[in-house]
């Protein structure tokens, strides 16, 4: 199997950030109340993710190792203040939606894990097809336990309706129904991975 393959299978399986690793579980317990906020909170964090291990990967030799930390923050909120403000000019009720979690981008340590774990150590296509691995672990986990909640809550996946609301609990819109799900989802993965 093709080496950047394998790490995108990785990513995306082997190494889920939610499912496996357990990590950023502030960003997804809190804003996957709806498929919607989990998938644009996925896909928000996957672009941060490709676009700092290029750019990390590309730097790695330049970069002393008394300031990697600082030098990797840097080059993180560069590229979430560039999606924050995207998103604030395209997508205003998504980006007022997630709130604050958007520039808390910046220290999910999936992010800065990746870079200091994989993008500083690896080139700039092995670094790349991490990012979108890891990236794709991340957006699909967000919105599988999104959809769940959204669709045990309110009837609904992606504001379609599925059944009527009046059947929907409203713990699984807040915040207990976020560590329920998520536990459930965590136990089904584990499963289906014979662990």
């Amino acid at each position: 199997m093709n080496k950047n393959l394998k790490i995108l299978i990785n990513g995306i399986i082997k190494d889920n950030p939610i499912f496996v690793l357990l990590l950023g579980m502030c960003p997804t317990l809190a804003t996957t109340s709806s498929a919607i906020n989990g998938m644009s909170m996925g896909l928000a964090t996957m672009f941060v993710l490709i676009c700092s291990n290029l750019v990390i990967s590309l730097l790695k030799n330049l970069i002393p190792d008394m300031v990697r930390i600082p030098a990797y923050i840097v080059v993180i909120a560069t590229f979430v203040t560039i999606i924050e403000m995207v998103m604030n000019a395209y997508v205003p009720a998504l980006a007022d939606s997630l709130g604050i979690f958007i520039p808390l981008i910046v220290v999910n340590c999936i992010v800065l894990g990746r870079a200091e774990a994989f993008a500083s150590k690896n080139g700039m296509f092995a670094s790349i097809f991490d990012g979108i691995g890891i990236g794709l672990g991340f957006t699909l986990s967000l919105t599988l336990l999104g959809a769940t909640r959204e669709l045990m809550g309110t009837g609904k996946i992606f504001s379609i309706n599925i059944y009527p609301e009046q059947f929907g609990s409203l713990i699984f819109v807040l915040a207990p129904g976020a560590f329920i799900v998520l536990g459930y989802l965590i136990a089904i993965f584990n499963k289906l991975q014979h662990k």
